[in-house]
């Protein structure tokens, strides 16, 4: 699947990129298996409810996430990142 990132996303992987390189590279990692399959098991892709209805999560590792809608065509769109309590506070 295709997919893109927000500007917000890709500055707050730069960030991770000098102080956690280690988190860079499975973010990576995971968004390279979400080109393969969204539905990985690894990613433990689930639709949002409530007010991120529209909304969809993979998972990072234990405490990231990563949340996208669905473009109207058909491309993700990546536009948070965070650990479970910044991305499901907002």
């Amino acid at each position: 699947m295709r997919f893109r990132l927000s500007i917000q996303v890709q500055q707050k992987i730069e960030h991770y990129h000098r102080y956690n390189p280690e988190l860079v590279q499975k973010i990576k990692k995971q968004l390279k298996i979400f080109s393969l399959n969204r539905l990985h098991p690894s990613l433990r892709t689930h639709k949002l409810s409530g007010k991120l209805s529209d909304s969809w999560s993979i998972s990072i590792d234990r405490s990231m996430r990563m949340l996208y809608t669905l473009l109207p065509d058909g491309v993700a769109y990546f536009y948070l990142i965070g650990t479970h309590d910044e991305v499901y506070r907002k």
